[in-house]
């Protein structure tokens, strides 16, 4: 039986995934519309806005291979659901959960809209552009690691 922690797990979740894909999906047409490809805009010291176009997941990883990546993704947002199941009344689960599903979903909409991702983020020493999906799926995988983490050695 579902009870009332459970889906106020389940609700906070796909809370934190709308505001993750509002926000993404909205900067990255705000970038769209306001930086010419190949310009760079300062933002802060280092750091620059760019608009930049990436075929692969994540950083860039896996370029060109549309159906590795979706396969890829598919069987990442399955087993974070399957966990997120499983654990969804552990204090907190839901934010990375939202986080992670909320940074996969924004870029797959990119993906089914243009074919590719739109990076604007751009860090000093040659790392790669990203977006706030990007941002929302690496945050969202530490924070998942550190619950993880606590949740095993309270059970110790």
């Amino acid at each position: 039986m579902m009870g009332r922690p459970w889906a106020i797990a389940w609700l906070r979740a796909a809370l934190v995934l709308v505001c993750v894909v509002a926000l993404d999906q909205w900067s990255k047409r705000a970038i769209e519309h306001s930086i010419v490809p190949g310009e760079e805009h300062g933002l802060l010291p280092g750091v620059q806005l760019v608009d930049t176009r990436n075929h692969g997941v994540a950083f860039g990883f896996l370029p060109g291979n549309h159906l590795g990546v979706t396969i890829l993704i598919s069987l990442a947002i399955l087993a974070l659901l399957a966990y997120f199941a499983r654990h969804a009344t552990q204090p907190l689960m839901w934010l990375p959960t939202g986080m992670l599903a909320g940074g996969a979903l924004g870029n797959i909409l990119d993906r089914l809209r243009h074919g590719s991702v739109t990076d604007f983020v751009k860090l000093p020493l040659g790392w790669p552009p990203f977006n706030l999906a990007d941002a929302s799926i690496t945050l969202g995988i530490l924070i998942l690691f550190v619950l993880i983490d606590r949740s095993r050695h309270a059970t110790k």
